[in-house]
């Protein structure tokens, strides 16, 4: 089976239970969490590769499945424009939801211009502050870079000399600045959960360490996860468990971009 974006998928599901009740011990992250579910972060991340896949604009494809799925915890503005007044424009963010959305473009793209690109594309049309695009630019990068094969040391060189974003030291920094932080949604989360995954070994503890920052754990743990799994490659075993909590139409888009994406 052809596979992937399971891993910021995955990472949504099993951090939606810790978004609002954060738990920073990594040994007390359930995995299995009765209340894990899909957001927004799986809704947009999905309608990004709709848009791709129907090569649409991706405000088009963005503002069509927010509108099907209201209740699906969208935040702030975009909650408040996209959703509830369906007056889908920028609206200057430099929040992380470009980021938790843009994985799609890390795999459907070939080269770093193009990835560069269709990523401030995938942002702009909410998420138009230099920072939220960045944001989305250096998350579908790392994606990128990783499943052509760059080894960490290569994709943290290249985001920093590229985003001037600081994906040194290791986990306890990147847990002290969280801490220091708060529940933080704006774009200073994204290096945090890249960072999350530079300092890990496993997709899994990827997952559980980005869901233990303890600040807005369904985005950290979704952008973390979508690095790492194109790093350490899709996990086959982790589809039927994923598409176990899509409903059919987001579950038809999944499978449509492994046929066209997967690996």
């Amino acid at each position: 089976m052809k596979v992937c974006l399971l891993g910021p998928i995955w990472g949504d599901v099993c951090g939606v239970p810790y978004e609002f009740n954060p738990e920073r011990r990594a040994e007390r992250i359930d995995l299995a969490h009765p209340a894990r579910a899909f957001s927004d972060d799986t809704v947009l991340t999905l309608a990004v590769a709709k848009a791709i896949l129907e090569r649409r604009p991706y405000g088009e494809a963005i503002f069509e499945l927010a509108r099907r799925y209201p209740d699906a915890g969208f935040g702030g503005m975009f909650r408040r424009l996209w959703v509830e007044r369906r007056e889908p424009r920028p609206y200057g963010s430099f929040g992380n939801g470009a980021a938790m959305r843009v994985a799609p473009v890390g795999w459907a793209f070939n080269t770093m211009d193009d990835v560069l690109r269709e990523a401030a594309a995938s942002a702009a049309c909410s998420h138009d502050h230099p920072d939220g695009i960045a944001s989305a630019q250096g998350t579908a990068l790392a994606v990128f870079l990783a499943r052509k094969g760059q080894d960490k040391e290569e994709i943290r060189r290249a985001l920093e000399a590229r985003f001037g974003w600081e994906l040194g030291g290791g986990l306890k920094e990147a847990r002290a600045q969280a801490a220091e932080d708060g529940f933080d949604e704006t774009w200073r989360s994204v290096p945090l959960a890249l960072r999350v995954f530079l300092s890990t070994e496993t997709f899994e503890e990827c997952l559980v360490q980005a869901i233990a920052l303890g600040c807005d754990a369904d985005t950290q743990a979704c952008i973390a996860c979508a690095v790492a799994e194109a790093f350490y490659g899709p996990d086959e075993a982790l589809a039927p468990r994923v598409l176990a909590f899509l409903p059919p139409p987001l579950a038809n888009i999944l499978r449509s971009f492994w046929e066209r994406f997967g690996v």
